[in-house]
């Protein structure tokens, strides 16, 4: 009720202050407006569970049952926000061919988000970029198994790159 007050009082030296009662009418007729749309707004978000949070981004990784290398990666995309769906499978060659993963691209692991395929120990982060610049490639890739990269931590940590590939074309995304 305090705060009530301390605008009535505003209102009355804005008042005596201008003494122009159709610039007091303008500035308490927009003053006005302007409270009820952030009471409607905060009703609504409140009252329909919406949030500002982004929702989880969904992804698909295709693994092996028995790769630990690959559960580490993905507890790193857990950690990093990502909504993951796991599917063991036996072989995962028919997928990546699917995909059209070049054989000098492959690794232990695929992954499907929104359309582009991700192999190998890509960083989370790298994804995220991708996903937010929305460039025209099939995916990206970690060749092979390297050292340091998500899910390949070690003590000697090796320099590597995050190739972005299609059309026949790959190019350096990243460089860790």
């Amino acid at each position: 009720m305090a705060g009530h007050a301390s605008i009535f009082l505003h209102l009355i030296s804005l008042y005596e202050k201008n003494r122009s009662m159709k610039a007091f009418k303008r500035w308490t007729s927009w003053t006005a407006l302007a409270a009820i749309v952030a009471v409607t707004s905060a009703y609504v978000s409140e009252s329909h569970g919406t949030s500002t949070a982004a929702a989880p981004i969904e992804i698909t990784v295709y693994k092996s049952p028995t790769c630990g290398c690959c559960a580490k990666w993905i507890e790193h995309l857990t950690a990093s926000g990502f909504k993951v769906t796991t599917r063991n499978m036996d072989n995962v060659d028919p997928v990546k061919d699917q995909n059209h993963v070049p054989a000098t691209l492959r690794s232990c692991h695929t992954a499907v988000v929104n359309g582009y395929v991700i192999e190998g120990h890509v960083p989370a982060a790298d994804i995220q970029r991708m996903l937010r610049e929305h460039p025209k490639i099939v995916g990206l890739s970690v060749p092979g198994m390297v050292t340091g990269s998500p899910g390949m931590e070690g003590a000697h940590a090796e320099a590597y790159d995050v190739v972005a590939f299609g059309d026949g074309k790959t190019s350096v995304f990243a460089k860790h």
